[in-house]
């Protein structure tokens, strides 16, 4: 009985979060997520080049952008992470400027798409006001650079400090693996905080940890399996240039965003759906109670 109860309540959660998917136009707001992250990618990139050269880390950017297109398919990665560079090489000294402004602003756009397609999964209507939640968005592109720019030192730079620490002490060298563990588990965990600070404080009202956490791990496991299935199927069967032709780099980016954008939107429905079928369920256990029958 037991495991048939469990699967039926697994059954009952999958099917609550993809019907609200559908109904919720998760498909429409997915396309509109995508492309808004997609155009707010070089812009954020931008920021973060002109950031880390304010600071005097001028070579940070281009780790950065490295470290972002690491976890993208090859055939994905490939053509974007090459025009992207190709604007970085760009002397950028305009933190203060104008222009630097203009792509904060834009970079925050991909926040506000995330914010309305999360708004949708959790089922809130969005009552604060716009100015709240721009300066939001806005300072979570202020986060997530500074949280970049820690994860490429990690990512980067922590190998030679390593190798310097062994150099002063020779005993070190035996706890070497360990090290590459912690380093990039620091830099899941950056991720796994991204993702929780997304689920918790871009919709409007207030969820608990433990109420965002099954979505989000949801989430981090489904981009791991549609990265690698996404870069076999360019690798073996797909051929995008006899359909888009000298578009075909930036058509497999959108798609493959979009992909990415499916699966967080999910996430965020997933979690909806285990919220609401908990509420059903506690209401039937505690009816007998109410009604004075136990």
């Amino acid at each position: 009985m037991k495991k048939r109860s469990l699967l039926g309540k697994s059954y009952q959660v999958l099917a609550d979060a993809l019907g609200h998917f559908n109904s919720d136009d998760g498909y429409a707001v997915a396309s509109h997520v995508a492309l808004s992250s997609l155009m707010a990618l070089f812009p954020f990139l931008i920021f973060v080049a002109a950031f880390s050269g304010f600071l005097g880390l001028n070579s940070v950017a281009q780790s950065a952008s490295d470290l972002i297109f690491d976890v993208w398919p090859e055939q994905v990665a490939g053509p974007v992470s090459g025009e992207i560079n190709a604007v970085l090489t760009q002397p950028r000294g305009d933190l203060l400027t104008f222009g630097v402004v203009v792509t904060l602003w834009f970079s925050s756009n991909g926040v506000e798409a995330m914010r309305i397609g999360l708004n949708r999964a959790y089922r809130v209507k969005d009552t604060r006001s716009w100015f709240f939640c721009r300066t939001q968005s806005l300072f979570a592109v202020l986060i997530g650079t500074v949280v970049l720019m820690v994860s490429t030192f990690l990512i980067v730079f922590g190998p030679l400090a390593w190798e310097w620490a062994v150099h002063l002490a020779p005993v070190m060298e035996q706890f070497s693996y360990k090290a590459n563990i912690v380093r990039y588990g620091i830099t899941s965990f950056l991720l796994l905080f991204a993702l929780l600070a997304a689920h918790m404080y871009l919709p409007a009202g207030r969820r608990r940890l433990l109420e965002v956490l099954p979505g989000i791990v949801l989430t981090m496991i489904l981009w791991i399996i549609a990265g690698t299935t996404f870069g076999a199927y360019l690798a073996r069967w797909a051929n995008y240039v006899t359909l888009y032709a000298g578009l075909a780099g930036i058509m497999t980016a959108i798609i493959f965003m979009y992909l990415t954008a499916v699966i967080f939107i999910l996430g965020g429905e997933f979690n909806a759906a285990l919220m609401r079928v908990r509420r059903v369920n506690k209401r039937v256990e505690a009816g007998p109670c109410h009604n004075g029958e136990d």
